[in-house]
């Protein structure tokens, strides 16, 4: 618990320092680039090089997709039956199935599993969320933008490819039966330490909350399957396959984070129902805080 109130702290002085005119409008999106292009990559290369391999470790990498095949199955049904209008379906088509699960779920995981779930939590999000936001959520908005250009298979293989976090999960993949020198891991400990309190301020920095009445059935109906139907549905799809314990909550707590600020941001740029999707992130975020907790006390109930 004090890992999860110093999360709420960072959250806070982000939030502060927004009203400061000493920090500039853009300061949490380099905050951003920071925890993208250094943080996250030196935390991958610190901790996938401690994961024990085993068989059960494509059960995160294959859950995220399973689950976002569902969620956008029942998002075209629902949307069809109450006769959405079609960007308001793009725009939950491209938000809800993708959860914050390295900028929230990096720290939420840490705190409440510990340094010894990360390995799992950066499957779940590299080979899962990001993915995914680099295919799925990007042809989307190219297809519902009819000002945007899809991109190309080769496009979105360099996107990914090139990515800094996911080179970083190569090179850690193949330098796994190799120890760093005691410089470069201290050099990996000291950069992946700044990425829980950067991510926060960065967070709570850009945190928004702006609500349309109109859209307040479509809204409800997105919260709950994201912070509530999602997590349900991987604990469902995980607990036949007896995967180990720490496995099992670090999954389905990942399936719980609220929405993704970057696919929120490809929405709102393809002029996706804007008000929809920053309310929907926004307020997600905040709804997270409560049923996070809740997640992971029904979870030690569970494997318990």
């Amino acid at each position: 618990m004090e890992s999860f109130a110093l999360v709420l702290i960072y959250l806070l002085i982000g939030s502060q320092l927004r009203r400061l005119p000493q920090f500039p409008a853009d300061t949490g999106m380099v905050l951003n680039q920071y925890v993208l292009y250094v943080a996250l990559p030196a935390l991958v290369l610190q901790k996938i090089p401690l994961m024990t391999f085993s068989a059960q470790l494509w059960m995160p990498a294959v859950l995220p997709w399973i689950i976002l095949l569902i969620v956008a199955t029942l998002v075209l049904l629902v949307g069809k039956i109450m006769k959405w209008d079609r960007h308001l379906i793009a725009a939950l088509l491209v938000v809800l199935p993708l959860g914050n699960t390295s900028f929230l779920g990096f720290p939420m995981v840490e705190a409440f599993f510990g340094e010894q779930a990360m390995p799992y939590a950066i499957i779940y999000d590299q080979l899962g969320s990001f993915l995914a936001l680099a295919t799925y959520a990007t042809l989307l908005c190219a297809w519902y933008n009819p000002q945007a250009s899809a991109p190309s298979a080769g496009q979105m293989a360099r996107r990914v490819l090139l990515f800094p976090s996911f080179i970083a999960l190569l090179l850690a993949l193949l330098l796994k039966d190799w120890p760093y020198p005691e410089f470069m891991q201290r050099l990996l400990d000291s950069l992946a330490a700044t990425l829980v309190p950067v991510i926060m301020v960065a967070v709570g920095f850009q945190f928004r909350l702006k609500l349309d009445g109109k859209e307040a059935l479509p809204l409800g109906f997105a919260l709950m399957v994201k912070l509530v139907l999602m997590p349900a549905i991987a604990l469902i799809l995980l607990l036949p396959l007896q995967p180990d314990g720490l496995l099992l909550q670090v999954g389905v707590f990942q399936a719980a984070m609220p929405p993704m600020v970057s696919a929120g941001a490809l929405a709102i740029g393809a002029a996706l129902a804007p008000r929809l999707v920053a309310a929907l992130v926004g307020l997600g975020l905040v709804l997270s805080f409560i049923t996070l907790p809740s997640w992971y006390w029904l979870l030690q109930q569970v494997v318990s």
